[in-house]
């Protein structure tokens, strides 16, 4: 077994573990990136990136057939060709990940391709050879998408959102499996490029992170887009024969493809969690406001259950720098934890929903406002449905949670975020200058809904 000496080793190059091992490599440290897999992750490939050039030219369709309440008759003839070789050569450069081993490699990274897993503290094998850290190691395996157990579905060539991404041709009918994030904004984009769509979700209602009148929004949505929604789905059985046969109850709904979008699960089999005394079975790897998850290891993205997203991913990775190079830096806080789902309204949210802050004894108060009825709502008209709501702590007199549900709520989100986050008095932010006339200034109408908070 061949040995060599390093300082760290990043299992896993996801945008965490590449941000660390570049800003490592950048402070003159010896650095190791292990990935088996694209250089980048899931995110540039198969997720954030090219899914949001899905979806703008989704909404572009949609906003074109809008304006003939608007501004005249127009015309438009989806053509899927355009995103695909939009995804295939801006995205993705054909999925060649040489732009981000390029840019680490300068940075002085060594990459090593092959499956990487612990031997011990500081100890990391790959192939035959194992890499031993001075500094230690940082996880950043992420996760891939989740198969339920339905009876039928593992010997059918369904589509996960990996396979969606390298689509050339749409089919003229589509069931999805998970109304969640990703469910939900691809059932809507297809729809718009005039896929037939039924989403079939086993909770009763879609968008489950999301607070309820935030979902019931866009499940209204669908409804008017026709998309068809299941809710409280009992999936029995999956069955293929050149179209997919999909048993829900009494009922089989049949589609010329099916797309698993049921949630993601953690790759932490065969990382040998075990060698370094954590449990191989775990869900997550715990991590404390450091990021650190045992001696000289440390852990970020999805693996370690904050939150599965870029943002959160690249924050904790920030914070592993700052603690492997001895640099003071603030715990890791998840209290103003924000996400986007871009459906067409786009969901935003930031902190707590208004459930999880009762379930935290928190005497909680909640504001809500209609985008549809304020005066940018009724100027912009069509695709105007959305919400604001505000949970806020009535003992403190701050906002603990917000939602958004409008055109560019993921945008309007922010200064909601920057309440939370800096815990702004409530009376601080009912003393603000809105812009008028704006969707952000719908806020200003929530937080009068708060009353004497």
């Amino acid at each position: 077994m061949v040995e060599k000496q390093v300082d760290v080793i990043v299992i896993g190059l996801g945008p965490g573990g590449e941000y660390a091992a570049q800003k490592l490599a950048e402070a003159g440290l010896t650095v190791v990136g292990v990935e088996r897999a694209l250089v980048g992750g899931e995110c540039p490939f198969y997720g954030c990136i090219p899914s949001k050039m899905i979806i703008r030219a989704a909404d572009a369709l949609a906003e074109a057939h809008r304006a003939s309440g608007l501004g005249g008759q127009v015309s438009v003839t989806p053509d899927w060709g355009l995103v695909a070789e939009r995804i295939d050569k801006q995205a993705t450069n054909h999925w060649n990940d040489e732009s981000h081993t390029a840019r680490l490699e300068e940075a002085g990274v060594e990459i090593v391709r092959g499956h990487g897993r612990l031997d011990g503290t500081g100890r990391v094998t790959v192939d035959g050879t194992t890499y031993v850290a001075a500094r230690g190691v940082v996880l950043n395996a992420g996760t891939e998408p989740a198969t339920p157990p339905i009876e039928g579905l593992a010997g059918t060539p369904y589509w996960t959102n990996r396979e969606v991404m390298r689509l050339t041709e749409l089919p003229a009918s589509l069931v999805v499996i998970g109304g969640g994030p990703i469910g939900a904004e691809l059932a809507q984009a297809f729809s718009r490029f005039g896929v037939r769509v039924t989403v079939l979700e086993a909770a009763d209602r879609i968008l489950g992170p999301a607070e309820p009148e935030a979902a019931a929004v866009i499940a209204d949505v669908f409804a008017r887009e026709g998309i068809e929604v299941v809710t409280g789905a009992d999936i029995a059985r999956v069955s293929h024969d050149g179209s997919f046969h999909v048993q829900v109850g009494e009922r089989t709904i049949d589609a010329e493809q099916l797309l698993v979008a049921a949630g993601r699960r953690t790759n932490l089999a065969d990382l040998g969690l075990e060698t370094v005394g954590l449990d191989p079975t775990a869900r997550v790897v715990d991590v404390d406001e450091r990021l650190r998850a045992g001696e000289r290891l440390w852990a970020v993205g999805d693996i370690t259950g904050k939150g599965q997203f870029t943002h959160v991913s690249m924050y904790q990775a920030a914070r592993v720098v700052g603690d492997i190079l001895g640099r003071p830096v603030p715990g890791a806080d998840y209290r103003a934890l924000t996400w986007v789902t871009f459906t067409d309204p786009e969901v935003a949210a930031v902190g707590m929903t208004e459930q999880q802050a009762r379930d935290a004894g928190l005497r909680v108060v909640t504001g809500h406002a209609d985008i549809s009825e304020s005066n940018r709502g009724w100027i912009h008209q069509a695709g105007n449905d959305g919400i604001v709501k505000v949970v806020a702590d009535a003992d403190r007199g701050i906002l603990v949670g917000a939602s958004v549900v409008s055109p560019a709520g993921g945008e309007v989100i922010g200064l909601l975020a920057t309440a939370v986050h800096a815990e702004v008095p409530v009376a601080t932010l009912k003393g603000m200058h809105f812009a008028y006339p704006t969707f952000h200034r719908t806020i200003e109408s929530a937080l009068d809904d708060l009353g004497d908070v």
